[in-house]
């Protein structure tokens, strides 16, 4: 498995994983679906993971995008979908630590795009983006996930603009934001993973 299989891999399990906590984050100001709603679109993608075209990072990541785009319900299938074609788009070799912050952060443009978000809106941009920054600045994933889970530990104090949650105005204050914590729960587990197994495949 190289290291591309390897982050969507863990993403996928982890999505499932922690669906019960990321619907239990989500009901506090939502309609509660989101862990619910990924987890069934990742576990779409993990059973026609061998089928899927795997020769081309791009290619991949363009195919997992398009899988969960249709399998995830709600407004998180389009949006993680973008994402991932986003990232297909934008992929080249060599996949240097240059070019995967070119990938994800062509992904933050898709979902800007698609949700009408930016930083600041109490979404997951909100953990997903200092992600990048962080992974830009030190190249240490470790260092990365530890940035995604303060930033998205601090959407405790902001006002939900978007989603169902913007519904609630000021009390979505003082709940932390589910997508938000989403992001820095995967973000740790692929710390986790890689640096157990990604730099030797």
């Amino acid at each position: 498995m190289n290291g591309t299989e390897l982050v969507v891999r863990t993403i996928a399990e982890t999505a499932i994983a922690n669906e019960r906590y990321f619907g239990d984050l989500d009901s506090v100001v939502g309609d509660g679906d989101f862990g619910y709603s990924l987890a069934r679109g990742f576990e779409k993608l993990l059973d026609g993971w061998a089928e899927i075209d795997r020769t081309d990072a791009g290619i991949f990541l363009k195919r997992c995008g398009m899988t969960i785009a249709s399998r995830i319900g709600g407004t998180s299938g389009p949006i993680w979908g973008t994402a991932f074609l986003r990232a297909g788009a934008a992929a080249a070799e060599p996949l240097d630590r240059a070019r995967v912050v070119a990938m994800l952060r062509a992904s933050v443009e898709g979902i800007k795009a698609r949700g009408q978000s930016d930083v600041g809106d109490k979404t997951l941009l909100d953990a997903l983006v200092p992600f990048i920054d962080a992974l830009e600045k030190t190249g240490d994933v470790g260092e990365a996930a530890r940035a995604a889970r303060d930033a998205a530990d601090a959407t405790v104090s902001m006002v939900a603009k978007r989603g169902r949650a913007a519904y609630t105005g000021e009390r979505s204050r003082g709940s932390v934001d589910a997508g938000a914590m989403a992001v820095a729960v995967i973000a740790e587990r692929i710390s986790e993973v890689w640096n157990a197994q990604g730099a030797a495949s």
